[in-house]
């Protein structure tokens, strides 16, 4: 996973990881849940060695599928926490170059924590460039009614904030899953292994 380069890490790695006093590299990122079952599962699975504590950030409750909930009420509550370790991981850099957000936008949580976390980036990093990968709903895969909503109010943000957005297409991968992986019904995690790879 990372590359070494004659006994240091190299220059692409040191953009992404850290290296801690013990000589270990943590990613230079955080993650944000309102909900704590995802994050949990970070905290716990095969990967939980990687990241250090304080960077899995997660809520009590989720913004049921509810921009507003996301943008104005449970969001606010932690997005407070989520920009002081964002602080503190860029404190840490030399020459912090922007940020790279990742989240689907049909969800509460997505649409309306990630615009906020868009508005306060831009205040708070106003020149520093921000790289998006959204994740579009579509019916085939739609687990709410209410997701065209928050995906059209996500939108603006994005449009506002964003200096450069990738956006995915849930169907689209769902398709590629289905018809160049030979996987009749994907997963989740079939589709979030291929957006990884993206």
């Amino acid at each position: 996973m990372c590359i070494r380069d004659r006994g240091h890490f190299s220059e692409s790695g040191n953009h992404f990881f850290s290296e801690t006093s013990a000589g270990k590299y943590v990613p230079r990122c955080i993650y944000v849940d309102l909900e704590p079952t995802v994050v949990d599962e970070v905290r716990t699975g095969c990967y939980r060695q990687l990241y250090h504590p304080g960077q899995l950030i997660s809520g009590r409750e989720d913004a049921a599928n509810n921009f507003a909930r996301g943008h104005r009420t449970v969001g606010k509550e932690i997005i407070g926490l989520a920009l002081d370790r964002l602080r503190q991981l860029t404190e840490r850099c030399i020459g912090i170059d922007g940020f790279m957000l990742f989240n689907a936008i049909g969800g509460g949580t997505g649409s309306g924590l990630g615009a906020l976390l868009l508005e306060q980036l831009a205040d708070e990093y106003r020149k520093k460039c921000k790289l998006g990968f959204c994740v579009y709903p579509t019916p085939q895969v739609s687990t709410a009614v209410v997701e065209p909503y928050n995906s059209v109010l996500a939108t603006h943000s994005i449009l506002e904030h964003q200096d450069v957005c990738v956006m995915l297409d849930n169907e689209a991968i769902y398709d590629v899953c289905r018809r160049s992986l030979d996987l009749e019904r994907p997963s989740y995690t079939n589709l979030n292994r291929l957006i990884a790879q993206v």
